[in-house]
């Protein structure tokens, strides 16, 4: 019994922050609005498969992020951005197999 104790009163070490935050890009530059039309700008917030990153990566305020999402769908419903990276399928057996197609008869 005594032993459980000492394993779960043990801390983990605190997580290293990786330095200072970015700053809002959005912010620094005075805009007010994100145009879903410029597209140049919202791919620097897309990844390369195509999500949108996230106020972490990106470094925008909140403010900023969600009007840089809204941007983007309002883009990609536009067919200015697609919604998906174009490339060849990553995963091991590319895709569905013969025997999964069967399975769906």
């Amino acid at each position: 019994m005594a032993q459980k104790t000492n394993e779960r009163s043990r801390k983990r070490p605190a997580p290293t922050t990786g330095g200072r935050r970015k700053s809002c890009f959005f912010c620094k530059t005075h805009v007010d609005e994100i145009d879903y039309k410029n597209v140049g700008e919202l791919r620097r917030y897309i990844s390369e498969r195509g999500k949108i990153r996230s106020r972490r990566i990106s470094g925008a305020c909140r403010r900023h992020q969600r009007q840089v999402a809204v941007a983007i769908k309002r883009a990609r419903e536009m067919a200015l951005l697609p919604y998906v990276a174009e490339g060849r399928d990553d995963r091991e057996g590319g895709g569905r197999r013969d025997r999964d197609r069967d399975r769906d008869r």
